[in-house]
């Protein structure tokens, strides 16, 4: 390549969703404004991940393999280090509260001693098969001095805080990391999606008065609730948009690849919106005559599996305890809030107001193409990078797969690639 731009440049992040439809490889960097501009993307169809988790290695890899060659082509800079999104049904939440006694009471609070209590949550006894993928702080107590959001610059003995803590599979993150290293690629951090997507959607102010990211991707439907600024609550729903589709392939009697271009060109989540008479029309199999197809019975088929994932999403945001606090109401984005009257639904089924979030909140004149919902978590791995960077450097260092933003999570990468190498030697 020709090009000199390498992904192990310091000022370049690749943020790698590997999602159940669709494998998107974007390539970002931090202009001298501070804001980040997408310099190239590329996808690829997602043929060995079934509802967010990898089933077909080679099949992953392979397609991999052309969402990255795409991704340098369109971008000029050399791939190597990715940042990549897990996601799934195994992907669990849960509270705790964490302390520590500093020894040093004379110092004031440093970002070590939150750092260190961090490190001590990840010392967490877990189910077997399941590691901590997140430790995120909420409110900090310094001395039973309750509600402190940066306790850093304080003086006090006893540091605590309430923790949202994030678990999955341990063998679904070696899947990951397996695609990864058979692509040629090394692993600067594993994120879940539904944060990446909240931070190329979410504005701050909306964080703050409390907001839902609904993100209904193709296998799954993921939920992220803020409130005051701070993450109160994820979930998982092992329902997406494919399921739409093999509804309307059933339905419908078609093909489930009809099913999807039907659903993307005339789907509607609202069948009171649609006509009776308006119908379409599919081309029938080896000759025969094509099917006529009523585009209200269309917005039926979708109108209920759509109820359906909105009835688990508003159970979700009630066990949150936040239900009440939702200034903001919903952000709704993936590729399933593509569908018309999506936004109307979500309102008359919750009561929240809604809105439809494109991956454009945190970027400088993002390239046109790229601005559409399905592209928010490709986007948001591109600017968690970015973050992650900033919070633990002042400036952002070369990315290197033993180094990451706290113990734990670099502990969990050198598992798996120990794990992996050893693996490989047994071959």
């Amino acid at each position: 390549m020709e090009n000199e731009l390498q992904s192990t440049d310091p000022e370049i992040i690749v943020g790698l969703d590997i999602g159940t439809t669709k494998i998107a490889c974007f390539v970002g960097q931090k202009n001298e404004h501070g804001k980040i501009e997408i310099l190239g993307y590329g996808k690829s169809n997602s043929v060995g991940v079934s509802r967010g988790v990898v089933s077909n290695i080679e099949r992953t890899v392979s397609s991999i393999k052309q969402a990255v060659q795409a991704a340098e082509e369109d971008s000029g800079v050399g791939i190597k280090i990715v940042n990549v999104g897990i996601a799934g049904q195994h992907i669990k939440s849960l509270q705790h509260r964490g302390m520590i006694t500093r020894e040093n009471i004379d110092d004031e609070i440093s970002r070590k001693d939150i750092n260190d209590l961090i490190d001590d949550m990840s010392r967490l006894v877990m189910q077997p098969g399941a590691q901590i993928l997140h430790v995120l702080p909420q409110e900090y107590t310094v001395d039973s001095e309750p509600g402190i959001k940066d306790p850093v610059g304080m003086a006090g003995v006893r540091l605590e805080a309430n923790f949202h803590i994030i678990t999955g599979d341990i063998a679904a993150a070696r899947n990951i990391y397996r695609c990864i290293t058979k692509a040629g690629l090394d692993i600067d951090q594993l994120v879940l999606e539904p944060l990446a997507s909240s931070s190329s959607v979410l504005t701050e102010e909306e964080k703050e008065a409390g907001i839902a990211l609904v993100d209904i991707g193709g296998g799954t439907t993921d939920i992220a609730i803020f409130q005051d600024g701070i993450i109160r609550h994820t979930a998982v729903i092992p329902f997406g948009g494919k399921v739409i589709s093999s509804d309307i392939s059933q339905g419908c009697n078609i093909m489930e690849k009809q099913a999807e271009k039907l659903k993307c060109k005339f789907g509607s989540a609202l069948a009171n919106e649609m006509k009776d008479n308006e119908i379409v029309c599919i081309p029938g199999l080896s000759g025969r005559k094509p099917k006529e197809i009523s585009l209200h019975n269309l917005a039926n088929i979708i109108e209920a599996r759509m109820e359906e994932i909105i009835e688990h999403v508003d159970y979700e945001i009630k066990a949150s305890g936040f239900r009440d606090q939702l200034i903001g109401g919903i952000v709704v984005t993936g590729g399933g809030s593509q569908l018309r009257h999506i936004t109307q639904l979500f309102q008359y089924h919750t009561g929240l107001d809604c809105r439809v979030g494109y991956p454009n909140e945190h970027l400088h004149e993002p390239p046109q193409d790229t601005n559409i919902p399905s592209f928010s978590t490709g986007v948001g791995l591109v600017i968690k990078g970015y973050e992650e960077s900033g919070e633990n450097n002042q400036e952002i260092k070369k990315p290197d797969i033993k180094r990451n933003r706290s113990g734990f999570m670099d502990e969990f990468m050198k598992t798996i690639k120990d794990w992996f190498e050893k693996e490989e030697d047994s071959q």
